[in-house]
């Protein structure tokens, strides 16, 4: 029978916690899955299709490699994407498709994994825990290695904020947001991130905007990837003039993620737009909840709307 997955954005880091933080965005992707249609047939629908055309297609080999890890052949299937998360941003496209392909292929194969499995699985295919977390659990994650399955810190609609998030047009690559690190930090830069991380993950353990915003701030990426995207540090320092709570780079960018109140979401959105025009840098903000709920498979009836957010 046909069914669907549907699985969050996500923004990685929030600053300090480089590969280790993740949050939850109101931005959907769904994978549909029909055994009955015609074997092998790919439709790419939505925001970014165009982009994707010529590329791997994640979902599906998330379900080649989940069916060969448990000595599995998956049947025949047409599978269909509906995409509302903007590819090569920052935002998680890659981990909302690795998660949704691993819960299709769990479904279809009739595997029952735990979530806990899912998420190994899924860490290990993306090669770091943060995006596939918050895809998979919805919410703000900690994933901290060895430890044994993903740390929940807020379920994210919990803490009063919303995020605001200015996405470019330009696409950025993640493999050159990675080059553009070096191979060491000063043991200082190193230290104050290890003060930054370990205050935002209480800041939203406890709710607290004074410590999550004094923890929103990083010297471990973001100085070395302003260089790619100049328009990172004028935009988080006006979001911040805004009354944004904080401000930081949406993983490995060009996107650019400020938590604010609801009650300062639009003027935080207007600062991002007018520093964005003062700076030539072509692109649209939003204004996402924070979601609790991860991704999840749902009935072959149910459909979303598409074509950004």
């Amino acid at each position: 029978m046909r069914f669907t997955v549907r699985a969050p954005a996500s923004s990685a880091n929030l600053g300090p916690g480089f590969d280790a933080l993740g949050l939850a965005l109101d931005l959907w992707n769904e994978v549909e899955v029909d055994p009955e249609g015609e074997p092998g047939a790919i439709l790419v629908q939505g925001r970014d299709a165009a982009l994707l055309d010529g590329r791997e297609n994640l979902a599906l080999r998330a379900m080649r490699i989940l069916a060969a890890d448990h000595g599995r052949a998956l049947p025949p299937f047409a599978l269909t994407l509906r995409n509302q998360v903007p590819v090569a941003r920052g935002l998680g496209s890659s981990a909302a498709a690795l998660v949704a392909g691993l819960l299709a292929a769990d479904r279809l194969l009739g595997l029952a994994l735990a979530d806990g499995e899912i998420y190994a699985a899924a860490w290990r295919m993306e090669g770091h825990g943060d995006n596939v977390g918050a895809a998979l659990y919805g919410g703000a994650v900690l994933a901290v290695p060895n430890a044994g399955g993903v740390v929940r810190l807020s379920p994210g609609d919990d803490l009063g904020l919303v995020a605001v998030v200015f996405i470019p047009e330009v696409t950025g690559a993640t493999w050159a947001a990675r080059a553009a690190l070096p191979g060491t930090v000063p043991h200082p830069d190193a230290a104050f991130n290890v003060a930054t991380a370990a205050g935002l993950s209480v800041g939203l353990l406890t709710r607290d905007h004074a410590l999550i915003g004094a923890g929103m701030r990083d010297r471990l990426h973001e100085p070395y990837r302003a260089r790619l995207f100049p328009h990172l540090t004028p935009l988080m320092d006006a979001a911040r003039d805004a009354g944004a709570v904080g401000a930081c780079l949406s993983g490995a960018g060009p996107s650019v993620l400020a938590l604010a109140t609801p009650e300062c979401a639009a003027a935080v959105s207007a600062a991002f737009e007018a520093e964005a025009r003062r700076v030539g840098v072509i692109g649209e903000a939003v204004t996402l909840a924070l979601v609790p709920q991860g991704a999840a498979v749902i009935e072959a009836a149910v459909r979303l709307s598409v074509g950004g957010g």
